[in-house]
């Protein structure tokens, strides 16, 4: 019998990433579309979700041709994608709103105000507080645009959107899976349905909710004229997939209690791996979302663009200034790990677009401690620092929230996990040994996985894991340096609590 293969789609937030997979594991073909990230206004990050959808065409397209795989041999195909945005969708299952971008921040007031009517109910059902996610989201376009909320018959996330859009589907077969569920602000994510308070709560139509499936069913079938756009044939079975961090745990082995994740993206995000699901209710700093693996669970927080703050000190800091020559992240780097660190450098604070972990949308970065000698290189290995200082307030409120908690090492993804002098920074502030992942396909290797899980192709995912997922370089902490972070997070930790505690935000 032929071998057969399977495509995991990730529509990240810098673009949509194709990759093909044969039922053994090896990549095929990867194939790459930038996304059309649209800023009209401060504070108001969108896309067309038909942008979203005719990359996921293109890049399949693409990988299809590079591979010359038969068609015929596709078994599945999986999408996972940004978790914290919304598509609004009409009765047809096509976008009436844009895409509403985790990186958007119109919704602040609204975060606000599901704090204060129902915070603490919201952090333990769902087990993430109310942020720039969905439930602000969906009450902006209920508040602010009314005119375009009645003709919203379901919101979905680009995922879900774009399986929709690959096999037909209307409205009511709208669907949401597990993994995004700590992220919506009206599900009880242990019971994995809707929570009937919440949304009367807050005047939300539960019809206006997707139906939560496993992230390994079987939404569909490729259509024929889906088909014809993607280079495939039609009849092809789309499964669920999940939110692209959820991906990338996958991608990373995070199967077991103890395995840390670092997915070293645009947004910079510290996930475990634990056995129980619980609410970070004292420090708010810690979301829980479900893992694929049952009776698994991820406490997690992440940096609102912490990857993004690295393009835009390079774009709009060094190259404003004229510096075009040889400014790659590899040179950058360099001239960062020559310096020698002292306690007093330079303090990044990486909030760009608002702290989401805890919760406090009007903070926004900065640069603290400068002075004549302050070099490009000292702002650069700032805000590398500031990541990793920003974890080791991650690692602590895990440590608070589980006690004792197994620690066994942090695997590193994303595109951050190319930079040696990042990974060992982190090792050293975090005290902990950070490993590569010797696969570099990240998320779509997650939703590959689910793909092969739905088809059948396999039963067993954590082996089949076992098998895919091959780990490479380790970088162990110094534990002279892991002394001097623990100072220099003391600094940091002081300098937040000082600048913006909640009496001044």
């Amino acid at each position: 019998m032929s071998e057969k293969y399977v495509i995991g789609i990730d529509v990240g937030t810098q673009g949509t990433k194709t990759a093909i997979f044969s039922e053994s594991g090896k990549c095929c073909a990867t194939a790459f579309e930038k996304s059309q990230l649209h800023r009209p206004s401060p504070g108001v990050v969108e896309e067309n979700p038909e942008n979203q959808l005719n990359t996921a065409y293109t890049t399949i397209r693409k990988c299809m041709q590079q591979s010359a795989i038969s068609p015929s041999s596709i078994a599945g195909i999986a999408i996972c994608g940004q978790m914290a945005g919304v598509i609004g969708i009409g009765e047809d299952g096509k976008h009436v709103t844009p895409y509403d971008s985790w990186l958007d921040t119109r919704c602040a007031p609204y975060i606000t105000m599901m704090e204060e009517l129902a915070g603490k109910e919201i952090l333990t059902k769902s087990g993430c507080a109310p942020s720039f996610n969905h439930g602000p989201k969906i009450l902006w376009w209920k508040y602010e645009r009314p005119e375009i909320f009645e003709k919203i018959k379901s919101f979905v996330q680009p995922g879900a959107y774009i399986a929709m859009r690959l096999c037909g589907l209307k409205a009511k077969e709208a669907f949401i899976d597990a993994s995004y569920l700590h992220f919506s602000s009206f599900a009880d994510n242990k019971l994995n349905s809707w929570d009937t308070v919440l949304c009367e709560k807050f005047n939300i139509d539960l019809g206006l909710l997707p139906g939560i499936v496993p992230s390994s069913k079987i939404i569909g079938e490729l259509s024929a004229s889906s088909a014809g756009l993607a280079g495939l044939v039609s009849g092809i079975p789309v499964v669920a997939g999940c939110g692209d961090t959820a991906a990338s745990f996958l991608a990373a082995g995070a199967v077991e209690e103890g395995v840390c994740v670092d997915v070293a993206g645009t947004a910079s995000v510290f996930s475990a791996t634990t056995s129980s699901f619980k609410a970070d209710i004292e420090n708010k700093v810690l979301g829980c979302g479900q893992s694929i693996i049952k009776d698994l669970w991820y406490p997690y927080a992440y940096i609102n663009g912490g990857g993004m703050n690295l393009e835009w000190f390079k774009n709009e800091i060094l190259l404003f200034q004229g510096k075009e020559a040889d400014l790659s992240f590899d040179t950058l780097d360099h001239l960062a790990n020559s310096l020698k660190p002292q306690m007093d450098d330079p303090l990044f604070i990486p909030h760009l677009g608002g702290q989401v972990s805890p919760s406090r949308p009007n903070i926004r970065g900065a640069w603290i401690n400068l002075s004549w000698s302050t070099t490009a290189p000292m702002l650069y290995r700032a805000i590398l620092e500031s990541v990793a200082l920003e974890y080791c307030t991650f690692k602590n409120s895990l440590t608070s929230l589980y006690g004792n908690y197994p620690f066994k090492e942090l695997r590193v993804t994303g595109g951050g996990e190319k930079s040696d002098f990042w990974n060992q920074m982190k090792a050293d502030a975090l005290g902990l040994k950070v490993v590569q992942i010797r696969q570099n396909e990240g998320a779509p290797l997650g939703a590959a996985l689910l793909a092969g899980l739905g088809t059948g192709l396999f039963s067993d995912i954590k082996s089949v894991i076992g098998e895919w997922v091959q780990t490479k370089t380790e970088y162990y902490p110094d534990l002279e340096k892991y002394a001097f972070y623990q100072g220099r997070l003391e600094k940091y930790s002081w300098l937040i609590g000082v600048l913006f505690n909640k009496e001044t935000i």
